[in-house]
């Protein structure tokens, strides 16, 4: 009662009621505090102890709100996986069944085509087998046929010595005689093989007279012609060399003619004879000219128009270089087609120099009066008004500086050693050439010689005079290698001159350093070119090529070649079958004795390209009049030239004979490994090519890990043979 007295009457009473309310709210702190923990912490462990009773009341494996372990929930996740793999696994193995079931289907169909198409090919086959027997019955009949209707034929029968009397009618004058009624065709059967008999010129009188060098030549030609027999009894023709005689001539035109006739195969009258002079000195070049050769054809550089006889006598190239033979690496290159001179010429004439070198007629005075007899004064005019216009640069000089060379009447004469006239010619893109002012004088030796030393070295020549013939002139296109002009167009010369082309220039020189080379070099082609011309007139076919062991050389093959990319998309060109056949040989041809159109290859007559050229025979040089193929896919083929064209062309035009034609590739190569190997490579799937033949063409061997292509045909790498391959510089 006292405390509660002191607190309603103040004084110490104030000082106590405060302390109790701070206790008092000190009480009720504490009492929130202790209740907000109890609601914090016991209420969540009620309802952990509840929920934890609620799940282990419910079945095992159902829990839903009771703890759980880390790896049953790997467990779970690893098995959605695996479902969801095998759901896309069974829709992948639905796919390929449904595959697997269209394959199946699809090679059931295939089966049932390969088992069509073995029937088909069973009966291919013997279809095949049935046009076999029909083919073989069919030439088994042809054969019969062939048999029943081919002629029996007999050799004509040789006419031998003892039988003088040919049955010719004998001509009204010499100098008509022609091949139908001078020559007797009954001693040179067409089989016989042209055989020839060459006089031995030392067993005669006349032989002392001959030029030892050029005898000797001439008898070493001979031995190694295929057509020469020592039997005289079966000749077809013989021969007899007078010319070229030494000097000074000691022989008088009456005593050779008696010579002549006493010959022990003359039979009277020399017919089936050959009289050969290859003198090209004036006082020889026309050793024959008051000689009766009675039916003896004469083969000279040399002719007068009484003496010729068109078609029987023969104009030859004289012979230059007797036992040596042409120096090939002397002769100038064909390019550059223009050279130092435009052209050139050194001549001089005796009796013309009255001409217009001091005074000469005008060319109206000329037309005013007779047209004049000789043109030399009017050409050498012309030619020095060339000269002195200086337009182009010409040398011409009509006064030999030393001693002109003998020269027949109104012919040109040589000036100078022929080294130095070869030094000129070979700075001239043309060289002139003037024909004798005489209209009776055929061809002169002093022609043949410019004609001669002009295509040696590559000069064009321009022959002035178309009266003239030249050599071989029935046999040979000169068109191709020299212009001929008249001498009235002397002023044209420039002009014509000035508008060829230089391709034109070049194919004319390449043709003339062939025609040189195959035709006029050696005494071994003059004599061979003689033979050749006389054969080809009375239609003897050439003797076969001399069969010679080739050295081949081993090597190895490489890898296949690959198609050249060239041959690839050939549009369309049709090249030939589209399967190349294997190599097979030939048939045998069949055209020997007959001169067709078909088997005319004109390129014969022309320079080699790339590929070289082999002659008809290593001994007889082929003419253009009988340029044929030997028609043999196992033999040797003439490549280049040619207008080309695909392979039906090739298979009518080269070769043609017969259904099925091969040709071979002849190479030749000097240690160019690489450049060979891809030129080989270019020939792969060739149709038509039967095999390639490689000369070797130098003392070195390939080298031995070369590997050569394989091309599908066979390659032979054989050593050089000099007797059948010349090389063109």
């Amino acid at each position: 009662m006292t405390g509660y007295t002191m607190l309603r009457n103040g004084g110490v009473g104030n000082g106590g009621q405060t302390c109790m309310l701070r206790w008092s709210n000190r009480i009720r702190l504490t009492w929130l505090s202790f209740t907000l923990f109890i609601i914090l912490v016991f209420f969540p462990l009620i309802a952990h102890y509840y929920l934890t009773t609620l799940d282990e009341a419910d079945e095992a494996g159902k829990r839903i709100f009771g703890p759980r372990a880390g790896n049953e929930l790997c467990e779970v996740k690893h098995v959605l996986d695996l479902c969801r793999i095998r759901e896309s696994v069974s829709e992948e193995l639905l796919q390929l069944e449904a595959k697997r079931q269209e394959l199946n289907s699809e090679i059931a169909k295939l089966n049932l085509k390969i088992e069509a198409c073995k029937k088909s090919i069973e009966n291919a086959k013997q279809d095949l087998l049935q046009l076999k027997n029909v083919i073989s019955q069919t030439e088994h009949s042809y054969k019969e046929l062939m048999a029943q209707n081919q002629p029996k034929l007999s050799l004509p029968i040789r006419l031998l010595p003892d039988k003088d009397d040919a049955g010719l009618p004998p001509p009204k004058v010499i100098r008509g005689c022609r091949l139908h009624n001078c020559f007797d065709y009954s001693r040179c059967p067409l089989t016989s093989g042209f055989p020839v008999y060459v006089y031995d010129s030392d067993q005669f009188a006349f032989g002392s007279y001959l030029d030892p060098l050029v005898k000797q030549a001439f008898q070493a030609t001979a031995r190694a012609n295929v057509y020469v027999t020592e039997n005289a009894d079966i000749a077809c023709l013989y021969v007899i060399l007078v010319g070229e005689m030494q000097e000074p001539v000691l022989l008088r035109p009456a005593d050779l003619e008696k010579q002549l006739y006493s010959l022990p195969y003359w039979r009277t009258d020399g017919h089936n004879h050959v009289i050969i002079n290859l003198s090209r000195k004036s006082d020889t070049q026309n050793l024959l000219y008051n000689v009766s050769t009675g039916r003896a054809m004469v083969a000279q550089s040399t002719f007068y128009a009484a003496q010729y006889r068109p078609g029987f006598d023969l104009v030859v190239s004289p012979l230059v270089h007797a036992m040596s033979e042409p120096n090939f690496m002397e002769i100038p290159p064909q390019v550059p087609v223009k050279r130092k001179f435009l052209f050139t010429f050194q001549g001089e004439k005796i009796e013309s120099l009255r001409s217009s070198l001091q005074e000469a007629r005008s060319f109206e005075e000329e037309i005013e009066g007779d047209p004049p007899a000789d043109y030399d004064d009017r050409i050498i005019a012309t030619l020095k008004a060339v000269q002195d216009s200086k337009l182009d640069q010409v040398l011409v000089e009509f006064t030999c500086k030393n001693q002109p060379k003998s020269s027949l009447p109104t012919e040109w004469a040589l000036c100078g050693e022929r080294e130095d006239r070869l030094e000129l010619l070979k700075l001239s893109t043309f060289a002139l050439i003037i024909t004798p002012g005489d209209p009776h004088l055929v061809i002169s030796s002093g022609c043949a010689t410019r004609l001669f030393e002009a295509l040696e070295v590559g000069a064009v020549p321009v022959v002035l005079g178309e009266q003239v013939q030249l050599p071989y002139h029935d046999m040979l296109q000169w068109n191709e290698a020299a212009l001929v002009v008249p001498k009235p167009r002397v002023t044209e010369v420039h002009f014509l001159l000035r508008s060829l082309s230089d391709s034109d220039l070049l194919a004319m020189r390449r043709q003339g350093r062939f025609l040189w080379e195959t035709y006029f070099s050696t005494a071994d082609s003059i004599f061979n070119t003689v033979l050749a011309m006389i054969r080809t007139r009375i239609q003897i076919p050439a003797a076969p090529i001399r069969e010679e062991a080739a050295a081949e050389i081993p090597h190895r093959s490489g890898k296949a070649a690959g198609t050249d990319p060239n041959m690839a998309d050939n549009g369309d060109l049709d090249l030939g079958p589209v399967e190349t056949e294997p190599p097979y040989a030939s048939p045998k041809y069949l055209r020997n004795f007959t001169l067709t159109v078909t088997d005319f290859y004109r390129s014969w007559n022309s320079a080699p390209g790339p590929f070289h050229l082999f002659p008809h025979t290593p001994f007889d040089p082929v003419l253009p009049s009988e340029a044929k193929f030997l028609g043999s896919g196992t033999g040797f083929r003439p490549i280049g030239g040619g207008a080309g064209g695909s392979g039906k062309e090739f298979q009518a035009a080269l070769g043609g004979n017969v259904p099925r034609e091969q040709f071979t590739v002849v190479m030749l190569t000097y240690e160019r490994e690489e450049v060979l190997m891809n030129s080989l490579e270019r020939l792969n799937g060739l149709p038509y090519l039967n095999k390639v033949v490689v000369v070797w063409n130098s003392p070195k061997l390939p080298s031995e890990d070369l590997l050569w292509p394989d091309i599908g045909v066979p390659i032979m790498v054989i050593k050089k043979m000099s007797s059948l391959f010349y090389c063109m510089k």
